[in-house]
């Protein structure tokens, strides 16, 4: 069971893989500078990705057939209070306020999105993968909200500005909004397929956009002074640590598979990519982010194959 699932599992890592070596060469080989990856990161994040959470909402979401539809923000929730609060209990053998927020923060938020995509369309047919990315971006709404708010407040210490609401709807929770109002209303039955077909394509895009964007970033990082101490403990929390409690959870629960798949993929997740832009947007100084994300998500090329394998393998005896 487990080698038949690590084939499988393995060659979806192994194709993401390859997206994501073309960013981090087309980077190292200054075919796609720094300003190209910037705004190669806005185009995925602001637009491809909006899109194609329209596109698919507009087209296979419907109150009646999802009623539970609010339980997915609420899920996203959860899993990045558990990785906050794992994140806190070993941020205290970590020294330095700053350095706390920033291991904290790579702990508590994870890669929700571009990974995600592009593995889980490897994993499942078609069927299944409808719907699954609807959970998706109904657990990104959550993950954002939170994400562009209290991961904003833990990386930049703005105690005392006054909170921006407007940093609530992102690109990704607006496309959501946009395509609720317009299910409810049933206004989603008149985007005539001469519009709807171009954003669809466009959406599309998506895929390989974000893994170029993650590889060109992983090319990007700089390691003159890793902290061992620090980035040992991250990577015990963030790959081991907190999908072993996403294991038992789901184990425990009995949850319907697609939805125990959605929170186990999440909580083996490496380091969220946009926590870098934060902290680079912000103008903070970048103590432990790019550190982090660089080998969480070189240590999740071994991990997650050999994770997913035994989850499905365990999942097939059940």
């Amino acid at each position: 069971m487990f080698i038949e699932s690590f084939q499988v599992v393995g060659a979806a890592v192994a194709q993401i893989l390859i997206l994501g070596a073309v960013g981090f060469i087309l980077v190292k080989k200054n075919i796609l500078g720094e300003c190209g990856l910037d705004n190669l990161s806005r185009l995925t994040l602001d637009i491809t990705l909006p899109i194609m959470i329209f596109t698919q909402l507009v087209r296979d979401f419907s109150f009646s057939i999802f009623p539970n539809w609010w339980i997915f923000p609420l899920i996203s929730m959860a899993v990045t209070v558990l990785g906050l609060s794992v994140g806190f209990i070993l941020s205290l053998f970590i020294k330095g306020e700053q350095h706390k927020m920033q291991f904290a923060s790579l702990v508590g938020f994870q890669n929700s999105g571009y990974l995600p995509l592009p593995l889980l369309a490897a994993l499942l047919p078609v069927g299944e993968l409808k719907v699954m990315f609807i959970y998706l971006f109904l657990f990104l709404l959550g993950f954002n909200l939170i994400m562009f708010s209290v991961g904003i407040y833990l990386l930049t210490f703005l105690k005392g500005k006054k909170f921006d609401w407007f940093s609530l709807f992102s690109a990704p929770v607006l496309a959501v909004l946009l395509s609720f109002f317009l299910i409810f209303f049933k206004l989603n039955k008149f985007i005539p397929d001469l519009v709807y077909q171009p954003l669809k394509w466009l959406g599309d895009c998506t895929l390989p956009l974000a893994m170029l964007v993650v590889g060109g970033s992983l090319a990007k990082v700089e390691l003159k002074h890793v902290d061992i101490k620090a980035m040992s403990l991250m990577c015990l929390a963030k790959l081991l640590i907190l999908p072993a409690i996403g294991f038992l959870f789901v184990w425990k629960a009995r949850m319907p598979f697609l939805v125990s798949l959605l929170i186990f993929i999440q909580l083996a997740m490496p380091p969220a990519a946009n926590l870098s832009v934060i902290v680079r947007s912000y103008k903070k100084e970048d103590l432990l982010i790019s550190q982090g994300t660089f080998f969480g998500h070189i240590l999740s090329i071994i991990t997650l194959p050999v994770l997913l394998s035994l989850y499905f393998a365990f999942i097939m005896l059940k």
